[in-house]
């Protein structure tokens, strides 16, 4: 991209900057957030051909980096939002089954698993969101949650995996292809989404009544829900077992990007050390704080000092090249380990907090 012109640059640091800030939206704005982050997902390259003269070749490896980027968002603000305990495991499971097929397929090469191990995690994600703008989602059992996520899997995302990773078509050549030779299609496609509108009609006519006025402010659900602190937050969540998690979130997230983004050098097993290593300094640091910054972006910035220092010396220390490690791949990871520790320290805490005793209020804890 050396001779790429000043517009070129401009509308390349447009578009990745929205892909880099919109996700951020997510925990507050789930559902508009997440659907904005798909669209300019969708038609990121296509700007990239019709406004710039950018050569694309290494850009699939930064798109792959900045889906895993914002759907690590998108599971962290489950962790925030979600009371339903089944259903936050139901996410939880779906996006590690992703990320685990996601970082094999970068190991192998393998296109069908992706197929696999489809990206169910996301629709799963928007449909309970699309819920909860009017409706209390604890009107959900668990049989729904499931049923929800096995139609996505076997309905939308294994046709869509195989379409995309292992047939690798594309959908608007395929479709002209299909229309110029078939003009009818025009015409069933007409029929169908009558059928749709009136199908939709009728399944909006026997939905309950809403619980409130639509909203896509996660913050007015909790109240209206009584999803807030019962008392003090407190700087991380307790437990053995959140911090093992942490790990593991932060590691397959930076194992992914280290293997996908074209730019890094080294291997993955120091990377993973590194990481973990940083991980367990920031819990270690977060004990001797006592509390969290007050600012979210505060916290990620000092967090993000912390982790490029932490990174500098282990990473020296594991490959015995002191001074020769690559300053900008340790910026990246160091960026995407401290917001992964802040966000899941804070929002995880904040669950806690959230979460209601035994008692008068012991209702709420299966909503």
């Amino acid at each position: 991209m050396t001779d790429a012109s000043t517009v070129d640059w401009a509308v390349f640091v447009l578009v990745v900057g929205l892909r880099l800030v919109v996700p951020l939206f997510i925990p507050r704005f789930p559902l508009p957030a997440i659907l904005a982050a798909l669209v300019i997902d969708g038609v990121d390259k296509s700007i990239f051909a019709a406004f710039t003269g950018l050569p694309l070749d290494n850009y699939q490896s930064y798109d792959k980096a900045l889906d895993i980027y914002y759907l690590t968002i998108a599971y962290l603000s489950v962790l925030r939002n979600w009371r339903n305990p089944f259903a936050v495991g139901v996410a939880a499971f779906l996006w590690y089954y992703r990320l685990v097929g996601v970082l094999l397929f970068e190991l192998t090469d393998l296109r069908w698993l992706l197929m696999v191990f489809p990206n169910t995690f996301e629709y799963f994600v928007i449909a309970i969101e699309v819920v909860r703008t009017r409706w209390d989602a604890a009107r959900l059992s668990r049989a729904a949650f499931l049923w929800t996520a096995g139609l996505i899997w076997v309905v939308i995302k294994l046709p869509q995996e195989w379409w995309i990773h292992v047939a690798q078509l594309d959908f608007t050549d395929e479709f002209g292809k299909l229309v110029d030779k078939h003009p009818w299609v025009w015409g069933l496609l007409a029929v169908l989404a009558v059928v749709l509108v009136v199908v939709g009609r009728r399944v909006v006519r026997r939905l309950p009544p809403a619980d409130w006025p639509f909203t896509v402010d996660a913050d007015v659900v909790a109240a209206r829900v009584g999803w807030v602190p019962k008392g003090p937050v407190g700087v991380a969540p307790k437990g053995i077992g959140h911090l093992a998690e942490k790990v593991a979130l932060a590691g397959l997230v930076t194992a992914v990007l280290f293997e996908s983004y074209p730019l890094t050098e080294g291997r993955l097993s120091v990377v993973v050390l590194v990481v973990t290593g940083t991980v367990l300094v920031h819990a270690g640091l977060a004990l001797w704080r006592g509390r969290a910054t007050a600012s979210l972006g505060i916290g990620v910035a000092v967090n993000t000092v912390i982790s490029v220092v932490t990174m500098l010396v282990f990473a020296a220390f594991a490959t015995g090249q002191r001074g020769q490690v690559a300053v900008g791949d340790v910026l990246l990871f160091a960026y995407v380990v401290a917001l992964v520790v802040t966000l899941y320290d804070r929002y995880s805490a904040r669950r806690e907090a959230c979460e209601t005793p035994v008692g008068a209020d012991a209702r709420l804890t299966r909503s």
